[in-house]
């Protein structure tokens, strides 16, 4: 079997915030993967072979087994090799809260996100409740960055690299008010990110995936 054959494959879309955070683990895991980049428009029969949803991230196992959720994605990666303690393996009561604010975030804030971005693209007359119910979510993250220096204790976790893309979402969407927000701490926690030698590397542009071009093999340098 050869090297590319034994390698698990990620569809992925670069600025897709699951694709992301699962390209972030894959890439603080130390894994080493081969990125398949798309395009919406333009979806490969390959990936809707191995996954017919047709959404990203997708990882398929040199064994041929697929996982579509991106959550399940970086515990595949960091649950195999995990040189930081990204998971916080040796603090059981951490790990459980660390999976509790991200299932917090996954299935209440990405909806209230929704809403906001709908509204600001709108034109909504809701735009400030809408914003408030987002704002609701980023007073627990300031909260918790007060204490320490990352979302769960003083180093970085799984539940930073999860959130971390949503939170850069909402960032985008009323940059203005956001840069006077009472937030600071939650402001310094993502640009620390966003400036980071990671981020660059996870947000790297790499040509879009045919069956023609070459494999992209993505890993930390």
């Amino acid at each position: 079997m050869s090297a590319m054959s034994s390698t698990a494959i990620l569809y992925s879309l670069r600025n897709c915030p699951y694709a992301v955070r699962a390209r972030m683990a894959v890439y603080v895991s130390g894994r080493t993967v081969l990125l398949r980049e798309l395009r919406l428009d333009n979806k490969p029969v390959e990936l809707l072979e191995a996954s017919p949803k047709g959404t990203v991230p997708v990882l398929v196992l040199p064994s041929g087994e697929v996982i579509e959720q991106s959550l399940e994605i970086m515990l595949w990666a960091l649950s195999r090799r995990d040189p930081a303690n990204y998971l916080i393996a040796d603090k059981s009561d951490r790990q459980q809260e660390m999976l509790r604010l991200i299932g917090l975030f996954d299935k209440e804030f990405k909806t209230c996100l929704e809403s906001y971005r709908s509204a600001k693209r709108y034109h909504g007359a809701d735009l400030f409740t809408r914003r408030a119910d987002c704002e609701r979510f980023l007073q627990m993250l300031e909260l918790r960055l007060l204490k320490h220096q990352y979302l769960v204790c003083d180093k970085p976790s799984l539940a930073d690299l999860a959130i971390i893309p949503f939170i850069r979402q909402f960032s985008r969407i009323e940059r203005q008010w956001y840069r006077q927000s009472p937030y600071p701490k939650v402001r310094d926690w993502l640009s620390g990110y966003l400036q980071s030698r990671m981020f660059s590397k996870v947000m790297a542009k790499f040509p879009i995936w045919s069956a023609c071009n070459d494999q992209v093999i993505f890993k930390d340098d």
